[in-house]
């Protein structure tokens, strides 16, 4: 759902040829239904279009259809307001919703997912299963993927008590058309409505414990500052967090360099690891390092120890880690899971 857009491009992109998952429905605004997906995208990818993807006819978004079609997961990239009833809706229906949408992020019996981040809070899908049929999971912001999976070594070696994060956020996160090109060009727009709520909010739940009422979120301070700058794909964060204990450099490298994350076996999305260490004191950066392992690893570099702070650089690809990959690698963990 929402398959014109940046991530619904992403979304076909990384299902092409995906071993587990085969593309049968596309599905967009009432505008686009009935029509040739390649004659109304405008494919924004470097990528080639997917032959199969560009001849299929964009439906409506309708429980009835996607049944018909023998759909088991439904991957929504809809605008917040449209998903808030769309998403709803498709579970109550019995379908299992993997939402890349903010509607449902913060409710208690919905999982709030990065697959090799925080995998058992996954069972949280069971109480809706019980409730409507079936399921939404949802994937965090796409800073916030990037956050979460570079503080949560910290958190399982060191404790976590105070994150100061600065955002240098790309264009594709904006969507298509997005920002105007006379008030991006050669500037930085230090406002992203509703960002810096979302990074202060999100983070705490994904790194939280879960239990059969919910999750509780992780007690630790954090305050963002979101920008955007003109760069085309990849997230990059300044970021300061205060642990609680002492530690050497070598210590938080070494915690970076081995984390291996919760997820579940090899899934076919999953990077080989979820964090990579540069060593080059001018690295992390878009260009050079978005496309790390297909654009699923989560880059840090830059180090430094302030005390008992941590500094380091952190970059993630947006769409694809931060958004779409992340999704498609949520639903591999529930048919992993047994629970599609």
């Amino acid at each position: 759902m929402g398959a014109t857009g940046i991530v619904g491009q992403r979304f076909i992109q990384l299902l092409e040829g995906h071993p587990w998952f085969e593309l049968s429905v596309l599905a967009a605004s009432g505008k686009s239904a009935g029509r040739r997906y390649r004659d109304v995208v405008h494919w924004t990818l470097s990528e080639a279009m997917p032959d199969d993807a560009g001849e299929m006819i964009i439906g409506p978004i309708d429980a009835k259809i996607f049944k018909r079609e023998g759909c088991g997961i439904v991957f929504s990239a809809l605008p917040a307001e449209v998903a808030r009833t769309a998403e709803l809706k498709l579970a109550s229906a019995g379908l299992n919703v993997f939402s890349n949408a903010s509607a449902f992020r913060m409710a208690q019996n919905v999982p709030l997912l990065i697959a090799d981040i925080n995998a058992p809070h996954l069972a949280l899908v069971e109480q809706q299963s019980k409730a409507r049929g079936g399921f939404i999971v949802t994937n965090p912001n796409c800073t916030v993927t990037g956050l979460a999976t570079g503080l949560a070594p910290l958190k399982q070696g060191f404790g976590i008590k105070h994150v100061v994060v600065s955002t240098y956020q790309a264009l594709s996160g904006a969507g298509f058309p997005g920002v105007s090109s006379m008030d991006i060009q050669g500037n930085i727009m230090p406002y992203i409505p509703g960002e810096e709520e979302k990074v202060e909010m999100e983070c705490k739940k994904i790194l939280g414990e879960v239990s059969e009422e919910g999750v509780e979120p992780l007690d630790f301070g954090v305050i963002a500052s979101c920008a955007r700058v003109p760069v085309r794909d990849g997230h990059l964060q300044s970021i300061v967090v205060e642990l609680n204990r002492n530690f050497t450099l070598e210590e938080t490298k070494k915690a970076f360099a081995e984390f291996k994350g919760t997820g579940e076996g090899k899934l076919p999305t999953a990077p080989g690891k979820p964090l990579v260490v540069s060593g080059d004191e001018a690295r992390p950066q878009p260009l050079l390092d978005r496309d790390c392992d297909r654009g699923m690893a989560v880059t840090v570099g830059r180090m430094k120890k302030d005390q008992n702070k941590l500094r380091f650089f952190l970059l993630v690809h947006n769409t694809v880690r931060g958004a779409a990959g992340c999704s498609i690698m949520n639903a591999e963990l529930a048919k992993v899971k047994d629970h599609i």
